[in-house]
């Protein structure tokens, strides 16, 4: 059996790598770039020093130990937006800021958006199990897991193709075009035709926080159940649509990439850079630009999606009975203790406030989107990621932060 393209990305430190800044421009009424948060759970407007474009600059610039070969990025403040990309260091040519580019694991919120509006019109219970409403996809071994523990990470599933053998990276960049379907990565996971053991829960659903994939792809699986259409449809009529995400797709098993684009690349076993922006991969798969990335999380923190109770379940971190957090495990993110609401990652600031959003990782692409509750702060980034390892921190997260959190010592 082929190995299989990657499915389990493992959640990253805020990232960027890109140069050739463009300078900031006025922000526009047209977009969602909110001076400050109106929806539920809005804080003070958090003080954030002026964006500074020759900081933003030598913050992104691309060097060699990042691993990557160029990159765009929006950063955008109350009255401020910064845009930036690189030069493509594989054809010499400047990345156009609009380009699009797989976004990964982000799709995970626009998942976790929609699962939240079903349970806000009462199709879906977020404390009714999935044994109730798939009878029989999960093995009789496993206790009952909710809708809420398989988007808030609490579910103890085992990751998607557990057990099977790490591939190299001629074999990742030889499947990239895979394609499966909800159902085949589910059952492929959990009952195994190529040998391997069938794998078993990690831990009692919602005592503990692990990142996880193979919850969503059920999650995916109950969205398109209920209501009858596919992924797809669901995400474009209920979040493309309304908010105009023209230039954001779903585009299932068409491995064809949208112009302009980012160049995502991997680098096979002899050291040499393929081109991977074709590739396959499941129903939930988005491909977007940072504007329209950024677009949809404002107008999501803002409250405009979803309301206010299913809206505090993006910010819920889940607790033990006990009050406190439950551990994070499977890995170092989070501190050891729970950072994941529904869908959302928080990364705190050294100034004490946090960042809400998700990063995301396909074949030759790593990706993140970040605010704060108020929108004090939002960027979006997109680079090109040249490595096997997708969940693995990068340095340029730090210097992006450090610059937006700097006071600028221009005197212009």
């Amino acid at each position: 059996m082929p190995h299989m393209k990657p499915f389990a990305r493992r959640a990253a430190a805020l990232a960027l790598a890109c140069s050739a800044v463009v300078g900031v421009t006025a922000a526009s009424g047209a977009q969602a770039f909110a001076a400050s948060g109106t929806g539920t759970g809005s804080t003070a407007a958090t003080a954030f020093p002026a964006l500074d474009p020759a900081a933003l600059q030598a913050a992104i610039e691309t060097r060699p130990s990042d691993n990557s070969s160029g990159a765009l990025a929006l950063v955008a403040e109350p009255g401020q937006v910064w845009k930036g990309s690189t030069v493509d260091s594989q054809t010499g040519r400047k990345i156009p800021e609009n380009a699009h580019f797989h976004a990964g694991s982000i799709s995970k919120v626009f998942e976790t958006t929609v699962v939240l509006q079903l349970a806000a019109e009462g199709r879906i219970d977020l404390d009714q199990t999935v044994q109730h409403y798939m009878p029989g996809l999960l093995p009789d071994t496993f206790a009952p897991i909710t809708v809420r523990q398989l988007v808030n990470y609490t579910s103890g599933l085992p990751n998607v193709d557990e057990g099977r053998p790490p591939a190299s990276a001629d074999e990742t960049i030889a499947d990239r075009y895979d394609y499966r379907t909800f159902d085949q990565i589910i059952q492929q996971t959990l009952r195994p035709d190529d040998g391997r053991p069938a794998p078993g829960p990690h831990f009692t659903p919602g005592t503990e926080q692990e990142y996880n994939s193979l919850g969503f792809r059920i999650a995916g699986k109950l969205i398109e159940q209920t209501t009858g259409n596919s992924f797809r449809d669901e995400v474009t009529a209920r979040i493309l649509k309304p908010l105009h995400l023209n230039q954001t797709s779903v585009p299932e098993d068409d491995p064809e990439m949208p112009r302009p684009y980012l160049h995502g690349y991997m680098t096979d076993d002899n050291g040499r850079a393929v081109d991977t922006s074709e590739q396959g991969g499941d129903p939930s798969n988005i491909i977007s630009t940072t504007a329209d990335l950024d677009r949809f999380l404002t107008t999501l923190l803002q409250g405009r999606l979803l309301p206010a109770a299913q809206q505090n379940e993006l910010f819920t971190l889940p607790k033990d009975n006990e009050g406190k957090l439950v551990p994070f495990v499977g890995g170092s993110s989070c501190n050891k203790v729970a950072c994941f609401g529904a869908g959302l990652m928080s990364t705190p600031l050294p100034n004490g406030t946090l960042l809400w959003g998700k990063t995301g990782h396909d074949d030759g692409y790593a990706n993140g989107m970040f605010a704060t509750r108020d929108l004090s702060v939002h960027a979006v980034y997109s680079t090109s990621n040249l490595g096997l390892d997708f969940g693995a921190p990068t340095p340029l997260a730090n210097r992006l932060l450090t610059a937006v959190l700097t006071p600028s010592t221009s005197h212009s």
